[in-house]
């Protein structure tokens, strides 16, 4: 029914000669269609090193504003180019736990429809386990349109130690800066305290030395003034 109706619009809009009208209301209605879509994701960082004889999440959450409705997931492998899968379940609606089958005897769902998460574990990795692993997700809601992410997996002999000193060195010249900064702030501030008290005695002795000047002159409103004037 709406989709009959945008295109009424549109057709309107056509018939109007208002192109840029139509063309906006388009872009407007894919908008609204791709925020609406399900997302598959694997986490910001997509690929992983581990040791080899470990084992190793492989991370894959989903999310949709229109919500869910038996949405179907699986795993795969990309073994050479052959596609093997390692598990798959259907979701039936949101909050319910999948039933999932498990294809490979190495691997463990550990994921919640709650949580929407469709992680799994894969454990005792070995060499051969090293390659691309694609989550797949379809959400009938969304006329079957299928949505899959990417998580590369690496397997080695030993993690790779990281060399901290670069980070240390910055770290440490940082710290210096900020250091010597607050050094100079504290040093600033104990000079002027002390300048500034310099300058108020100063003061208070120029007004002392004044007074004093006049008393010795005479000059009226002093003490000078209290002498009695010699009679004739």
């Amino acid at each position: 029914m709406e989709l009959q109706r945008g295109r009424s619009f549109l057709h309107r809009c056509a018939g109007s000669g208002d192109v840029v009208h139509a063309g906006l209301v388009v872009t407007l209605l894919i908008g609204v269609w791709y925020a609406q879509a399900l997302e598959v994701n694997t986490g910001k960082v997509n690929f992983i090193e581990v040791m080899n004889g470990s084992s190793v999440l492989l991370p894959c959450t989903y999310a949709s504003c229109i919500g869910i409705k038996n949405l179907y997931f699986n795993w795969q492998y990309k073994d050479n180019g052959t596609m093997v899968k390692l598990c798959e379940a259907t979701i039936p609606a949101e909050g319910v736990e999948p039933n999932v089958k498990i294809y490979h005897e190495r691997v463990e769902f550990v994921g919640s429809s709650k949580k929407n998460n469709i992680s799994i574990l894969l454990h005792n990795v070995t060499f051969e386990d090293q390659g691309e692993y694609i989550c797949f997700a379809r959400n009938p809601k969304e006329k079957e349109r299928n949505h899959s992410a990417i998580f590369t997996l690496y397997v080695v002999d030993e993690l790779k130690e990281v060399d901290n000193t670069l980070t240390v060195i910055i770290v440490s010249v940082l710290g210096g800066v900020i250091g010597l900064i607050i050094l100079i702030m504290v040093v600033k501030a104990v000079v002027l305290a002390v300048l500034s008290q310099v300058q108020e005695k100063n003061k208070e002795c120029l007004v002392s030395s004044s007074g004093n000047d006049n008393t010795e002159n005479g000059l009226p409103g002093t003490k000078a003034d209290s002498k009695p004037t010699p009679k004739a």
